[in-house]
């Protein structure tokens, strides 16, 4: 019960509701409900949930919905913008031309290809995109309930430096063009494949897929640990393994390129860069292979686990009315009930200096027929020996009356 308890709470904090809130728990989220109490409700106090709602709640509305959609296009667009620009086919090069002099002591124009540039049509695809991006998240940044906790939303933070990362190039492209390292700052544009991550406010799988990753960090550390042990011994045992025999072509030079093969062999890759020559680092791989696979394969039926039990009660709790999906406390023991004496109210105490009571006991009725015969729940075997001499012996003293009347008769 308390572990379903903590799962239902869990996802309370998600917010995996589809349906549209009362007015009064938006009132209550944004903090003005004391002027919806009131009835003194402003015009912004009116428009910003309505905002809010549009540009972070999908399934609030159909506007909301079309909003979603657009954010959507626009993130597919911009990853695919970004990865189809690095093809050669989408590249066009760059011509310098230069002067040379000719044979005849004159001079002329050479046109050569000095490098290659993506297409222009990727730089006005991504303006749009980030233009979208830019105008997304102030309004949103306008519209939310809680600035603080806005700021410090990991998806927000990804999406604050994905945009700045396309600001901070288009300033390099104009004014530091001409700088040798300016290339350099195209490796940070790597952040923009994070805003894969917006999608989790679209769909309700990647937040359990998140949170079941958080949920399962002690069984991914201990997983992680396992490996890095199984590495580091595995690649010394290989290594010292090709030197015991004769081997002119061995691979492992060292333990440091040992921990790549080990790391490589343990997750079931294999490249087949590295290989050991001799039967004992053979046979080492051999054993570093199987400790791999009993290494990976021991902590992945707990992640999967804890990914169905999120899945199974989101689908569950999609299935309620809003109202019954709050978390319930556990009814309270009821105390001993009193001959006479009637049910006692939902959430009281039974008498003090009386424990608690199982409730099958609670439920034997006072006016038994055993009760009225002293065979109570707590009788001793004492009374039920007393009982039965007392019926034996009603016995006998009717059984001899009898007889002696039939004795009569005959005489």
């Amino acid at each position: 019960h308390r572990d379903t308890q903590e799962t239902l709470a869990v996802l309370d904090r998600l917010d995996l509701d589809t349906e549209k809130p009362s007015d009064e728990e938006i009132a209550r989220k944004f903090g003005f409900e004391e002027d919806y109490y009131k009835g003194t409700l402003s015009w912004w106090q009116l428009t910003k949930p309505k905002i809010w709602s549009l540009f972070d709640e999908p399934y609030s509305s159909t506007a909301a919905k079309i909003i979603g959609v657009m954010s959507v296009f626009f993130i597919c667009v911009s990853i695919l913008s970004f990865c189809l620009k690095t093809h050669p086919d989408m590249k066009v090069p760059v011509i310098k031309s230069s002067m040379v002099r000719t044979a005849a002591n004159g001079t002329d124009y050479v046109v050569d290809k000095v490098d290659t540039d993506a297409h222009v049509a990727f730089f006005y695809i991504e303006c749009i995109c980030n233009a979208w991006f830019t105008f997304e998240i102030l309004v949103r940044f306008v519209a939310s309930p809680n600035k603080c906790e806005f700021i410090n939303s990991s998806v927000n933070i990804i999406d604050y430096i994905a945009t700045a990362s396309f600001y901070i190039d288009l300033l390099l492209r104009k004014f530091a063009s001409h700088l040798e390292n300016a290339d350099i700052m195209e490796f940070f544009s790597i952040i923009r494949i994070m805003r894969l991550f917006k999608l989790t406010r679209h769909s309700s799988g990647l937040k359990i897929l998140i949170q079941t990753f958080r949920a399962s960090a002690k069984e991914l550390t201990l997983l992680v640990f396992f490996l890095v042990l199984g590495i580091v011994i595995f690649a010394s045992l290989v290594y010292y393994a090709e030197r015991i025999q004769a081997n002119p072509h061995n691979d492992f030079k060292s333990i440091p390129l040992g921990l790549w093969w080990a790391l490589v062999t343990m997750t079931t890759v294999g490249y087949g860069d590295m290989v050991p020559k001799t039967y004992i680092g053979m046979f080492v791989g051999a054993l570093c292979a199987l400790a791999g696979v009993l290494t990976i394969a021991l902590p992945v039926p707990v992640i999967v686990s804890n990914f169905a039990m999120y899945y199974s009660h989101t689908q569950a709790r999609a299935k309620l009315p809003k109202k019954r999906r709050r978390v319930l406390p556990v009814e309270p023991t009821r105390g001993p009930r009193l001959p006479g004496q009637g049910p006692l109210p939902a959430g009281l105490p039974g008498p003090p200096g009386i424990g608690p009571q199982n409730r099958r006991m609670n439920a034997v009725k006072t006016n038994h027929p055993k009760d009225m015969l002293g065979i109570g729940p707590k009788a001793g075997k004492l009374h039920i020996i007393k009982i039965c001499f007392f019926i034996i012996k009603k016995l006998t003293y009717s059984l001899n009356k009898y007889t002696l009347l039939d004795n009569r008769f005959n005489l």
